[in-house]
């Protein structure tokens, strides 16, 4: 039992949660193997197998839910002090893990860089999903994401008052097709869809004078992706919905052209969620006071079902 490290106990608490080793290697920035290893050589000094293994699946033995049961306080105990000691320093230090979608992440980049540059001893986790998932759970200090994706009973801080998906083309596509006019000319071009959450086609919206409409789309490509659907859009295979932060360049230098402008309003941009009733690091406090600052943000706000 002498060599039995916390790591260890972490790296068996994370396994068991996340069930999965791919998973909890990731996170830990181990290899699958090296983490096999070190909870193989945990359940050899406890005596006791502590998880169930299969080729497809993780899951905690019966002895492996106990321990973990006992253990998780005592992790979170430590995590605490830890979290304490930090909160006394002069210089604030301590890592924080944002999760974002992939555009959300590219856009807030330049700015955790800024703020990296101002606290030194500050590290910075930046995970991009496209799917949702629960922040709490999967040890994030917070998530990135339009407003109207992000879960009740959170607090967010909006960083972008406005966003847009909006249509582009090359001016080469356009040329040899056309540029529509209204969405229902849709039908007739090459659409290229892009992948959003659990793998779905990111839905095309279109709004005028208030009302909604859809449109048939034409695709013969189906990216993984809206950074994809961009590059796509540039080769001239078709028109794509990208948001307009992502080709603001492009536009300005005419790579893309815009179309249906008048059917793809702005709406509310992506803020920074985290849980409402979680004990927030100093680092993390740190990192909601740098971006109201810097990028003049209000207050955040708190999110219920009534919103």
């Amino acid at each position: 039992m002498s060599g039995i490290s916390l790591r260890d106990l972490e790296a068996f608490a994370l396994v068991a949660e996340r069930r999965s080793f791919r998973a909890a290697a990731r996170e830990l920035g181990l290899s699958p193997s090296a983490l096999s290893y070190i909870v193989s050589m945990l359940e050899a000094n406890t005596g006791v197998q502590l998880l169930h293994r299969t080729t497809r699946n993780v899951s905690p033995t019966e002895a492996g839910e106990q321990f973990l049961a006992r253990v998780r306080p005592a992790l979170g105990a430590i995590s605490d002090a830890m979290r304490f000691t930090q909160d006394h320093r002069d210089v604030p230090a301590g890592r924080i893990r944002l999760n974002a979608s992939e555009g959300a992440a590219e856009r807030i980049l330049p700015d955790l860089l800024t703020f990296m540059d101002r606290y030194p001893d500050i590290a910075v986790d930046l995970v991009t999903y496209d799917r949702l998932i629960d922040i709490a759970a999967e040890g994030f200090d917070a998530g990135i994401r339009l407003q109207e994706a992000v879960p009740q009973d959170m607090v967010a801080l909006p960083l972008w008052r406005r966003a847009a998906l909006i249509l582009v083309a090359s001016p080469s596509y356009l040329e040899r097709n056309g540029t529509p006019t209204k969405p229902a000319d849709l039908s007739g071009h090459a659409c290229v869809r892009s992948n959003y959450a659990a793998n779905r086609p990111l839905e095309w919206e279109f709004v005028k004078d208030g009302r909604p409409q859809r449109a048939k789309l034409s695709s013969r490509l189906l990216v993984g992706n809206v950074a994809l659907a961009r590059l796509a859009a540039l080769g001239g295979a078709g028109i794509a919905y990208v948001s307009d932060w992502s080709v603001h360049g492009d536009l300005e230098d005419g790579r893309l052209v815009q179309v249906l402008a008048d059917w793809t309003p702005d709406f509310e941009g992506n803020c920074l969620y985290y849980p409402r009733h979680r004990q927030q690091s100093v680092a993390f406090r740190t990192l909601i006071h740098f971006l109201r600052n810097h990028l003049s943000l209000k207050s955040p706000i708190e999110l219920s079902e009534q919103s």
